[in-house]
Order: C-alpha cells, then structure tokens, then sequence
C-alpha cells in the first residue's frame, strides 16, 4: 500500500484528457413517460465533446450502436472522435458506475475499480458494477480494486491532494454504501488511493438527489484554490474556513415533474478540454450561472446544454460523463 499512497493521485477534471466517456441512455424507467428527447440531448452532449477529444461511448449491442451512431450524426457530431465499446449496463450514470482514473508519478494512468452497490437504493446494478473492468479490459489499462464502494459524484478534487465531499452521502445512516465505515476509515481511503491529503468536509447536498448528498449538485472546484458553489446551509462557510475561494452560484427556480422535486444545479458542469458543458433549465438564472462560470474559466468555451428533460433522470451532466486524463506523453 505504501507505493500506491506514494504514487497515484486523482487529476483535477480541467487537466488534459485521452478521452470523455459516456454510456448510451436505454433505461426508460429513469426518465418516466419523457424518453425520447434523451437520446437527442446525449447527441448534442456528444457534438460538443467530439470538437475538443475523444469520446467514448458504452453501448449494449450493434443495434443501440447503428441507433446512437445515428443520431450523433444527425445533431452535426464529429464521428471520426467518437468510438464505440459494446458492453451491457444498467443505468447510464458513468460517472458513478464507471472506473476513476488515476495518474502515478511517471505519468501512467490506471484505473481504480470501486465497488458499486445501486447508490444503495437499486437492486438492478450487477452489470453496471462489472464496467470498470470491462472499461480496464478495453484499454488494456492497469486496474487497482480499492474494495469498497464510492461513485464519482460524490468526490471532487484539485489535483493537488484537496477533496470535497458530504458528510450526507458517506456519514449518514441512509443509503449507507460502507457500513461501519467512519470519516476517518473514508480519509485513509482517499488518500491511499486518490492522492487526496486533506478531505474539506460539507454538510448536505441539494434536495431532490436520490443519490443523498452528492457534491457534484453543490459545490465543484474550478481551480486549485477556488470553488464555485451554491450558497446552502453553511457550505459557503465551511469552504472559506478551509482557506478556499468561493465563486457563488446561482440557482434556478425548482424544477418539478408530476410534482416530484428534481436534483436542477449548475455545479453539475462537465470540463472538457478546452470546454465546459454547463446545464441550463429555460431559467433567469441560466445566464448568469454561465457567466458566472465563463468568468471562472476564461480560457475554455463554455457552453449551455439544455437540461430540463435531462435531471427528471435525477443528474445531468457531470452525471453521465467520466473523464479519461491523458497519459504523459500521448
């Protein structure tokens, strides 16, 4: 264990990439009576993407591939930067179900195969445990196996040895992905193997996430020293008593269908190489949340996707994304 503490960390997502990857939508009961855009936004998701890296995309057979290669075609996607990986899942939420790569200190890249229980709340979640090792498998990448559960939403970092996270998601006693597990057990873990050397500890996530109090709706680094956040309960606080920046963002009006509260955040942006993908909402807060954000990132395009039929799947879309760093070198 100690060359691992040593050697690996986790980057910060605005250093460069190898790849974006995505796994197609085909769970229609995660966006009940409102499927068929979702497709299309993934297309426009992909667009984006394929002008600045790679993509990489999870389909289950050849047919949902003909489907998808379609419809990226169709909403103007650069086809040549995407590629396809034939494997069965059961959501598409690959930020959490899918491995997170680390970098060593030659760098390498690997890729840590956390366990993945369902968010502690679904039982159909076998296939989609088994992606980092399909994933690893594809690229002929080293695969460590940390053995306990942890999904990408729920951590943010720097690069440089800092992490955000909730004590909701991992302390309370609902949805409990480690049990027995204690803040201290879930500080060696991240620094054992993300490289993390201070965990910056914040209450609550936002209401209406079902994955209970991921940080990827609340609050999301933006630079080394800077975080862009909602101000929610004492996040703000807690952030600035830890010695960071705090760049406030806004929030759109709650967003309902058939009256269920749905997770709507702009801190769920995604940074590409060279772009950031922000959702928006048909909100007055849109434009000033992305310029809020293009402030922060004066040296990346950022750009709106609209999210509004998205989030009734309960993410949007740092959700769906996991991003592959680029091995020194390549």
């Amino acid at each position: 264990m100690a060359g691992l503490e040593l050697a690996w960390r986790m980057p910060a997502e605005w250093e460069p990439h190898a790849a974006t990857w995505l796994a197609w939508p085909h769970q229609k009961s995660d966006w009940p009576g409102k499927f068929a855009p979702i497709p299309w936004v993934y297309g426009e998701i992909v667009r984006h993407l394929a002008r600045v890296e790679t993509v990489r995309i999870i389909v289950a057979s050849r047919a949902e591939e003909s489907a998808a290669r379609r419809i990226c075609e169709q909403a103007g996607a650069a086809l040549d930067n995407v590629q396809f990986f034939q494997a069965p899942t059961d959501r598409s939420w690959l930020r959490d179900s899918g491995p997170i790569f680390v970098k060593n200190s030659v760098g390498q890249v690997a890729a840590l195969d956390w366990r993945f229980n369902g968010w502690a709340k679904y039982r159909n979640y076998a296939a989609d445990d088994r992606l980092p090792a399909v994933i690893a498998r594809q690229l002929q990448m080293r695969r460590i196996q940390p053995q306990a559960v942890l999904e990408g939403g729920g951590i943010d970092v720097n690069g440089t040895g800092l992490l955000l996270t909730t004590e909701e998601w991992l302390l309370s006693d609902t949805q409990v992905r480690n049990p027995g597990f204690t803040r201290q057990d879930y500080e060696r873990l991240f620094h054992n193997y993300l490289g993390v050397q201070r965990v910056i500890w914040l209450a609550r996530g936002i209401a209406g996430d079902d994955t209970h109090g991921h940080v990827d709706d609340l609050a999301r680094f933006v630079d080394a020293e800077t975080v862009a956040a909602l101000d929610l309960g004492d996040t703000v606080k807690r952030l600035r008593a830890a010695g960071l920046r705090v760049v406030k963002l806004p929030a759109p009006a709650p967003v309902y269908f058939h009256r269920q509260l749905l997770p709507a955040s702009y801190a769920n942006f995604y940074i590409a190489n060279g772009l950031v993908l922000v959702p928006t909402f048909n909100d007055p807060a849109d434009r000033p949340a992305l310029n809020t954000l293009a402030r922060c990132f004066p040296d990346r395009e950022v750009v709106g996707i609209y999210a509004r039929d998205l989030v009734l799947g309960l993410g949007t879309l740092h959700c769906l994304t996991q991003q592959q760093p680029a091995a020194d070198g390549k």
